[in-house]
C-alpha cells in the first residue's frame, strides 16, 4: 500500500509548496478539460510561479492517483466512497472534499439528424435494450437505424453518470462506442448519424473560446425531458446555465474538486480560489453553475447638493 504524503509532509516548510508558488499533481477526468484548464490557468496568471501538472483521464484513473498519492488534487464528479475514505485514513492523509459547480451530460448528434428530442423514458429504454432503433423514438423525423451511444471512454465519468442513472450493470450487450476522447466523440457524432454522444459540457459551452467554436460546429444539442409525453417544447431542458441553473435539465450532475493535502499548500490555494474569489466567474464562463456564485456588489452613488 502507498503510504499517503506523510513523507513528502515531513520535509521542512522551506521546501514545501504554498499557495502562491510550488507546484503540484493534479488528476481530473477528460470530461471536466475545458473546465480545469481554465480554473488551473487563471490561477497560474495570479500568481506566476504557480504550477499545476494535470493528467487527464478517466475518472477510475483520476481517483486511483490519488489514492496512490500520485496526485495531489482531483477533479471529479462524485464524492469519494467509504472504501476510498478509509485508504486516505490507513495513510494518515488529511481529505477534503469541495463541491465547486454543477455541470451537465449534453446528448448530441450530427447536423444530418433532424430528431434531437428525447426523453429521459426513451433512454432507460435505449440503456435497458429495449429500444435499438431510431425509428422507435417518438419524435423520430423519419429516420430508422440502429442506434449507438458514443462515450470518450469505458472508465470515464459521462459512461458511469448514465449506468448508474438508469441502473445498469451489464453493458455487454448495449451498442456502445468507445472514442478515446470528448473531443473524439464530437468528431465521430458529426460523421455518423445513427450516434448519440454523450460528452461534458463545458467543451461546447464556451461562448469565448475559438475550440468550442470549431467543436460545435454541425453538431445538434438535444433536447431531455423528465416527463413521458412531453406536449411542447418547453417540456425540453438542454445542459447550457439557463436549464441547469433552474434544474430543468435531467441529465445534470456536480462537480467536486478533492484534496488529499495535509497543510496549507497549493492545493487549497487553488480551491479557495474557487470558493471565495473570482473561480467562480471562470466556471460561469464555461457555461456552467459555480456552486458559490461570485459577490456582485454593485455601488451606487448619488449626488448630494449643498
Amino acid at each position: 500500500m502507498v503510504v499517503g504524503g506523510v513523507i513528502g509532509y515531513s520535509c521542512s516548510s522551506g521546501n514545501l509548496d504554498n499557495p502562491r508558488q510550488g507546484e503540484i499533481n493534479v488528476s481530473a477526468d477528460e470530461s471536466f478539460q475545458p473546465l480545469v484548464n481554465s480554473l488551473t490557468h487563471a490561477y497560474e496568471g495570479i500568481y506566476p510561479e504557480a504550477h499545476f501538472n494535470v493528467t487527464y483521464v478517466p475518472e477510475q484513473k483520476a481517483v486511483l492517483s490519488l489514492l496512490q498519492d500520485s496526485s495531489r488534487l482531483a477533479f471529479t464528479s462524485r464524492e469519494m466512497n467509504q472504501k476510498e475514505r478509509d485508504i486516505i485514513k490507513q495513510q494518515s492523509g488529511k481529505l477534503t472534499e469541495q463541491k465547486i459547480a454543477i455541470d451537465g451530460i449534453a446528448l448530441i448528434t450530427g447536423k444530418a439528424n433532424q430528431d434531437s428530442l428525447i426523453t429521459i423514458k426513451e433512454l432507460e429504454g435505449i440503456f435497458s435494450g429495449r429500444i435499438k432503433d431510431w425509428s422507435q423514438l417518438k419524435g423520430n423525423s423519419n429516420q430508422s437505424g440502429p442506434i449507438t451511444l458514443v462515450f470518450d471512454n469505458a472508465n470515464s465519468s459521462n459512461l458511469e453518470f448514465m449506468l448508474k442513472r438508469f441502473g445498469v450493470r451489464d453493458v455487454t450487450k448495449l451498442p456502445i462506442y468507445t472514442a478515446e476522447s470528448n473531443e473524439n466523440v464530437i468528431k465521430h457524432v458529426r460523421e455518423n448519424r445513427s450516434s448519440i454522444g454523450f460528452i461534458g459540457v463545458s467543451w461546447i459551452s464556451d461562448g469565448d473560446a475559438t475550440l468550442t467554436a470549431e467543436l460545435s460546429r454541425d453538431i445538434r444539442v438535444m433536447g431531455v425531458s423528465e416527463k413521458e409525453n412531453p406536449t411542447s417544447v418547453q417540456d425540453y431542458g438542454q445542459p447550457f446555465q439557463r436549464d441547469l441553473r433552474k434544474g430543468n435539465y435531467p441529465l445534470a450532475r456536480f462537480i467536486y474538486i478533492i484534496s488529499r493535502e495535509g497543510f496549507s499548500g497549493l492545493g487549497g490555494g487553488l480551491m479557495t480560489y474557487i470558493a471565495r474569489d473570482v473561480g467562480g466567474l471562470v466556471i460561469e464562463k464555461m457555461g456552467l453553475v459555480p456552486i458559490i456564485p461570485y459577490p456582485r456588489n454593485v455601488e451606487v452613488q448619488t449626488k448630494q447638493k449643498f
